[in-house]
């Protein structure tokens, strides 16, 4: 590859695979360029591989000098990756590669997601593959496909191509942090019917826009209070309810379902003479919000304007109504905390995405639960919302939860190892997010002894995402030295 932007980062063995790998698109539902890249990879390298019918890639290594007797590992990450970019940023993810710079000690990249969720674990594991000179048992890179939209890749994974019993997962955000259970969830798709009606030529059409938020990882990032834009939204046309007439014609927000919402928009037709009122009212609401959220989210904007085009048509004064109850009702953020491990976030639902359709409203929620049952409950809440306005609900990508597992002898080679590394003890803890482990536990029948772990990343799910070159750094002489450790 010439002009190589990370050409003497350390580690060089692992950047250089990363800004392969970043030179592919690979957006989730686009992974057959990176999957059979990672194809070429195993045959240039005389590794058994599989590639399946869902693109998972699977290459296998032989235990190295003195370790023939060890049991087998698999070190396991994703090829997909979140597809966010600012807004006067012009790239096309199907096509453009992802564009790396590096700003003092972190890799970012040029106005859209990194892609280090979960590049990194990709680089690490073909870094890996690649050694000549690493210790370890015999080893399988599991790589899967659509991660981010549902996990149709470990879903659709066949147990019998995987032979290792322990499992590395390289998908967590923060260093010194070992993962070893996390949340279940799912998507709830709500629809609500529109009624069309011709546009009154009384009526005139403004556009309200929600920007500047933060967003950020529906999971990880949920406890922080950041303002989810459709949730804003939907309050300031409630709060226009009461004061004036209004019919939508057009409403989106959002991009996808497990990233918080950064922005949204609604076209509405008012009478003329309503002109200052709204005004008065979204310069109001505003304040209110810039107050409310000046610390997680202090460049939040609520733009008002004419719109450029006049619709030919609306919704009705019921579906305006209806979309408008349903966005105001339907909750959204922390809805219980965990009373067994502290500070973690036990349930939460997301406001993801918000659609206009030809004959409906669509909106994607995000649930996410440690608790079965409370996810279930949280799925009935939103039932019951849609019931009473003329909605339908499916349940869309569910995946169980990974529960704790107190007798891990991977768990504690990882926190041996990383106390001799760099004295002092890891943090052992459960993330509010899903995660692959959960579904290979259900899949190999409680039957793998997991961890997760990975390098520090920021704004993931964003376009100001980026990677920790140092902990990059540590996070790899840590991988080395537990394959070292492994030794039986």
């Amino acid at each position: 590859m010439e002009n190589r932007a990370l050409e003497n980062v350390e580690p060089v063995e692992v950047f250089k695979y990363f800004e392969e790998i970043s030179s592919i698109p690979r957006g989730s539902g686009n992974e057959k360029g990176i999957s059979d890249y990672l194809v070429s990879f195993a045959k240039k390298h005389k590794l058994d591989v599989i590639q399946d019918e869902a693109l998972n890639v699977i290459m296998k290594k032989p235990a190295s000098r003195g370790y023939e007797n060890s049991p087998g590992i698999v070190i396991q990450g994703h090829m997909d990756m979140v597809c966010e970019k600012k807004p006067e940023v012009e790239h096309d993810f199907i096509k453009d590669p992802i564009k790396l710079r590096v700003v003092d000690d972190m890799l970012y990249a040029e106005g859209t997601t990194l892609g280090g969720d979960d590049g990194i674990a990709v680089a690490m594991g073909l870094a890996v593959m690649a050694s000549e000179n690493i210790a370890h048992p015999p080893i399988e890179l599991v790589v899967t496909t659509s991660e981010e939209t549902g996990m149709d890749g470990a879903l659709a994974l066949d147990p019998k191509n995987v032979s290792g019993k322990t499992l590395i997962n390289i998908d967590s955000e923060e260093e010194g942090m070992l993962l070893v259970s996390c949340a279940g969830g799912c998507s709830s798709k709500t629809n609500i019917p529109i009624a069309w009606k011709d546009l009154n030529g009384n009526l005139e059409p403004f556009s309200i826009e929600i920007q500047g938020l933060k967003g950020g990882h529906s999971g990880a990032e949920i406890h922080k209070g950041r303002a989810n834009s459709n949730k804003l939204l939907a309050r300031l046309l409630k709060s226009l309810s009461p004061k004036m007439s209004f019919n939508i014609s057009y409403i989106k927000g959002g991009s996808k379902h497990n990233a918080i919402a950064r922005e949204a928009q609604a076209v509405i037709c008012i009478n003329g003479e309503n002109k200052a009122l709204l005004k008065d009212q979204v310069s109001k609401l505003e304040k209110i919000f810039k107050d409310e959220f000046k610390t997680a989210d202090p460049d939040l904007k609520v733009n008002l304007k004419a719109a450029e085009e006049k619709p030919k048509k609306i919704m009705d004064d019921a579906t305006t109504k209806n979309v408008v109850n349903f966005l105001y009702l339907i909750p959204n953020g922390v809805q219980s905390m965990s009373m067994d491990i502290e500070n973690l976030v036990e349930s939460s639902l997301n406001l993801g995405v918000v659609q206009t359709k030809d004959d409906s409203v669509e909106i994607i929620s995000s649930i996410r639960s440690s608790v079965g049952s409370i996810k279930e409950n949280i799925f009935d809440t939103i039932t019951a919302i849609a019931s009473l306005t003329n909605g339908k609900v499916v349940a869309e990508s569910a995946y169980p939860e990974w529960k704790y597992n107190p007798n891990s002898k991977i768990r504690e080679i990882f926190i041996d190892v990383y106390e001799k590394l760099f004295g002092k003890k890891p943090l052992v803890t459960a993330i509010h997010a899903g995660l692959e482990c959960a579904l290979f536990e259900e899949k190999f029948n409680g039957q793998l002894d997991m961890i997760s772990f990975g390098p520090t990343m920021f704004g993931v799910h964003t376009a100001d995402e980026h990677l920790s070159i140092p902990s990059t750094q540590r996070t790899w002489k840590y991988l080395v030295e537990v394959l070292r450790a492994l030794k039986q």
